[in-house]
């Protein structure tokens, strides 16, 4: 497998289930700041010119929730993901939250480009960023973390995708200090 990756991107989620199940992959540095990500050779890879992006034998995926589960369901003798079809869906539920509430309120802090060209509007949205990272890390405490793992007694593909929350959390909010559920049982992150 071939590993596309940025130091604190959303990779690191990847990269931290990659080293738990010892996959064997080359690691590819995609220099965000310099805009490697744009480069005609990445658009070939993923169009989206974003990372995580894993090349694999039957292709390439993007987004973490898709390339966790995929890591996770290769190496099923590590037991990522839960047995149950209910509790499957509980695990994508979680990380589904952390796509596509927890990710896209941080990225306000840094791109608000993405939503406008007024840069008043960004500033805006940048400042309400904390308050955001801590209303959603109050929300996976009360709502999602079961403990000692985000799941219970299981760590699944869940954890290192929180691990990757708190390192945000950790960057935008006091929130971090103050919320137990991102102790990842007491490998903090």
């Amino acid at each position: 497998m071939d590993f596309y990756y940025s130091p604190k991107s959303a990779a690191y989620a990847v990269h931290i289930l990659l080293e738990e199940v010892n996959a064997t992959y080359n690691l590819h540095l995609i220099d965000l700041k310099n805009s490697n990500q744009t480069e005609k050779s990445y658009l070939r890879i993923n169009p989206k010119a974003r990372v995580p992006s894993l090349v694999t034998k039957d292709g390439v995926l993007t987004e973490t929730p898709a390339i966790l589960t995929y890591i996770a369901q290769l190496y099923s003798c590590k037991q990522f993901l839960p047995k149950t079809v209910f509790d499957f869906s509980k695990v994508q539920e979680f990380n589904s939250y952390l796509a596509s509430t927890v990710h896209v309120a941080h990225a306000h802090k840094h791109r608000g480009h993405r939503w406008t060209d007024d840069e008043k509007s960004q500033s805006l949205m940048s400042k309400k960023v904390k308050e955001n990272m801590s209303d959603c890390a109050e929300m996976i405490e009360n709502h999602f973390f079961i403990g000692p793992w985000v799941m219970g007694e299981q760590y699944t593909i869940c954890d290192p995708y929180l691990a990757l929350v708190y390192r945000c959390l950790l960057y935008t909010s006091d929130a971090a200090d103050d919320t137990p559920c991102v102790d990842l049982g007491g490998r903090r992150i």
